[in-house]
């Protein structure tokens, strides 16, 4: 009851009750071209185990917008540049989350529910729906332009080669210039800047955001993120995979005891050095396990993702055989979760400086013919 008791505290405002009774709706003589529409509870317990409503539209009601509803958001690989950026230029990074970001946006769809019990007083009368209400086809577009229009009254401008990275000429106190940097995946904020605080607060100003979600980033897009020391000394930022696949491996765990399976300990992600599974002639998996091939297949395609590179080739290789698996495919499937199992640490580090690989690039003697 608490859950839902904050969530309507929160959705409220996003509707307002129509001067007209629900009969006169219903009959179509109040409202003209507005659809009606069902909403919904859905309930969920968090991993700290606090119970959490979201109040959500049945979008599956109404007609498709006429304008284009497509929301974009930030590619990871910006992300990664943007963590080079911070320590090459040696700024700051904090993330934000906004809370019940959908509401602060209006709705573009002319549509109205009859309001059930949670709405209190209102219980059973004509509500329009104001603003963009999780579930709506439009909500995610008409977010998205609201917060990009704010972003732009802030002096930042949206790049060309990702929409979603917004980018500010600044200069520090010593008179270095440099860009700080808005990053955008829906409501989760990711700023990198100099001058950090008056950001945030400008932020803070036009959204609410959610209480503890301002500082340091400890996850960005279901990657960890920390602060580390690179071989060359210098402090930078790093991604990991690491709490995915734990979790990951423990839900492994439970298919080995259905499967019969034993783990290893595995020094390489394959069985041996020589595998190759384009040569396997084993059977056939049945049905059953093929859709089972396909789910941990899924999990080791973003393991990678998220960072795990020293199984990428070997993900690829399994991966072309989703269609039809063999058992020496699901063994091997296995045996990488095994690999993970050991080696369960590793990170990208978006260290700036030069590499150094010991050979002289600019020496063109070796290229004469």
């Amino acid at each position: 009851m608490d859950a839902i008791q904050k969530e309507m505290g929160h959705v409220m405002p996003a509707f307002t009750r129509a001067e007209c009774s629900l009969e006169e709706v219903k009959s179509g003589k109040a409202l003209p071209g507005y659809q009606e529409i069902k909403c919904y509870l859905v309930f969920n317990l968090k991993i700290d185990f606090m119970r959490k409503a979201r109040f959500v539209a049945g979008s599956h009601m109404t007609d498709p917008p006429a304008s284009m509803n497509y929301s974009s958001v930030v590619w990871r690989e910006t992300v990664r540049i943007a963590l080079l950026l911070a320590a090459l230029n040696v700024l700051d990074v904090c993330a934000a989350d906004i809370g019940n970001a959908y509401l602060n946006a209006p709705c573009k769809e002319k549509i109205w529910v009859t309001a059930g019990p949670e709405f209190g007083e209102n219980a059973g009368k004509p509500m329009i729906i104001e603003r963009a209400l999780y579930g709506l086809k439009s909500s995610g577009a008409a977010w998205r332009q609201m917060l990009s229009d704010s972003i732009k009254k802030m002096g930042f401008a949206s790049s060309k080669g990702d929409p979603d990275l917004y980018f500010k000429p600044q200069v520090k106190d010593d008179g270095t210039k440099y860009y700080e940097y808005l990053l955008v995946y829906v409501d989760d904020i990711l700023c990198v800047s100099h001058k950090m605080a008056a950001i945030m607060e400008e932020l803070a100003a036009r959204y609410r955001l959610k209480e503890g979600s301002v500082g340091p980033p400890e996850r960005y897009l279901g990657a960890d993120t920390k602060i580390t020391q690179a071989s060359s000394g210098l402090e930078c930022w790093a991604m990991s995979s690491d709490s995915y696949v734990r979790e990951a491996v423990k839900v492994v765990e439970q298919f080995q005891e259905c499967d019969g399976k034993k783990w290893k300990k595995p020094t390489t992600p394959f069985p041996r050095l020589n595998y190759q599974p384009e040569l396997d002639d084993s059977p056939l998996l049945e049905p059953e396990m093929i859709s089972r091939y396909q789910q941990l297949i899924g999990i080791l395609r973003w393991s990678c993702e998220l960072g795990r590179l020293d199984i990428l080739l070997e993900v690829s290789l399994l991966s072309a055989f989703s269609a039809a698996p063999r058992v020496g495919h699901s063994d091997a499937v296995y045996h990488m979760f095994a690999y993970l199992r050991k080696h369960n640490s590793a990170a990208i580090t978006f260290d700036p400086t030069m590499p150094d690989f010991g050979i002289d690039f600019n020496h063109y003697d070796s290229w004469e013919e």
